[in-house]
Parts: C-alpha cells; structure tokens; sequence
C-alpha cells in the first residue's frame, strides 16, 4: 500500500507561482512512477506532468509545458509540481497518484494509489 498527501495549494493571483508537495508513505514507494491530475469544477480529471521513479524522465500536458515543472530529488523524496505563470484556467483541485511502474505514464487508469488532493485557485 502507498499513502499519499499533498500540500501547498493556495490562492494566488493571475502570474503568480505555488509548489505543490505529495508526500508518500509505504514500504515499496521507490518503485513508483508519480503524477499529477487536476480536476476544475465540472470537468474530468485531466493530466499535468509525470515522473519516472528515478527522476530521470519527466512528461508534461501541452497545457502546461514551460510554466510547471516536475521533480523529485530521489526515488523515495517527496514529488513536487513547480507551478509558474499560473492563470485563471489553471484553478482545479491537483491530485498526486502513483503507478507501479519505473517509467513516465499519462494515462489516469494507469495509476494505482491516489492522494486526496489539494486546492489551487487562480484569480484574474
């Protein structure tokens, strides 16, 4: 079993920048693959950035290509989403999640264990 919790969400005006943190919990976590989902009012979860266990490969929606960033300082750190440039479209609730995988991996039905999420609101 994988525990996960994330921190860091806020409010923040239009340009501003948050972290976010997924802290993770369970004997076989350094074998995971992390990612982020966001989930606005009335809408899907949808995917933001992913990491390999390693930290080595990282993948990234086009929605947020050059504002956030992925990382993770080893397998068994905590995963953190550098969020930059924000704007208004970015206001969801973010979800951590891992997947028993080594690898970087998009789709939502890949992965296995989910955090509760955390708040980010982005005002004009």
């Amino acid at each position: 079993q994988v525990q996960l919790v994330e921190s860091g969400g806020g409010l923040v005006q239009a340009g501003g920048s948050l972290r976010l943190s997924c802290a993770a919990s369970g004997s076989t976590f350094s074998s995971y693959g992390m990612g982020w989902f966001r989930q606005a009012p009335g809408k899907g979860r949808e995917f933001v950035a992913a990491i390999s266990w390693s930290g080595g490969s990282t993948y990234y929606a086009d929605s947020v290509k050059g504002r956030f960033t992925i990382s993770r300082d080893s397998a068994k750190s905590p995963v953190y989403l550098q969020m930059n440039s924000l704007k208004p479209e970015d206001t969801a609730v973010y979800y951590c999640a891992a997947a028993a995988t080594s690898g970087v991996v998009a789709g939502l039905n890949e992965y296995d264990y989910w955090g509760q999420g955390t708040q980010v609101t982005v005002s004009s």
